[in-house]
């Protein structure tokens, strides 16, 4: 009788390669690992058709299709790929091939898990998303230098309501702080004008793949 283990299986959407579009590695060349599945459901989610669907995907398999692609950058995906236990597992042995791996995550679920070697980017979700209730706090006191929070604001209340979370929490001096504008909620230039004039510790972003690919699925 084997005594083998079953083989360690994601349920996956999509591995692309593509440019990183926002957070610090924007620009570089990454392989995306899109996990299926999400609790949250955002107002402006670009992804939706990662809530349902996908194909289970062995760890070995996926790492397989990782490497093919020649890359150093590699981020975790979704949906939101904390809701699969195994993503755990995945993100381990991603650090262990000595790649740059970074986790896209919703900021509605633990953190604490994560290795430390990767580098979490953490939404934090404002009034505008309609899931701001879903926000983990614990997740805060877990940040580091290496880590990063995201908000995506949709207009002037998000805005003043961020403000007031970046300066409550001091989110500043823990790691790198993002603002981006929700393409069809606020616009760009108009949140360039207020971080500016408020002068405040945090870096304003766009989403690099949008103006390059307009929102095309696998880019």
């Amino acid at each position: 009788m084997s005594t083998m283990s079953p083989p360690e299986r994601l349920r996956l959407t999509e591995i692309f390669l593509s440019l990183q579009g926002e957070s610090n590695s924007a620009g570089w060349p990454t392989v995306f690992v899109r996990l299926t599945g999400c609790p949250l459901r955002c107002r402006y989610c670009d992804t939706a058709y990662a809530f349902h669907g996908g194909e289970w995907w062995d760890i070995e398999a996926i790492l397989a299709e990782v490497a093919q692609y020649r890359v150093r950058h590699v981020c975790v995906t979704g949906g939101e790929p904390l809701a699969q236990k195994r993503c755990l597992a995945l993100l381990q042995r991603l650090c262990d091939k000595d790649y740059e791996v970074s986790l896209e995550t919703s900021g509605a679920l633990d953190i604490a898990n994560v290795d430390r070697r990767v580098s979490r980017v953490v939404d934090i979700k404002t009034p505008g998303s309609g899931e701001q209730t879903r926000n983990r706090w614990e997740n805060i006191p877990l940040l580091t230098t290496h880590d990063q929070v995201k908000f995506v604001l949709c207009g002037r209340n998000d805005y003043e309501w961020a403000r007031g979370i970046v300066a409550d929490y001091g989110l500043s001096d823990r790691c790198t702080v993002l603002f981006s504008p929700s393409k069809s909620g606020l616009d760009a230039r108009e949140l360039a004008d207020w971080i500016v004039a408020d002068r405040l510790p945090v870096r304003f972003q766009m989403q690099l793949h949008k103006l390059l690919w307009n929102d095309e699925p696998g880019r």
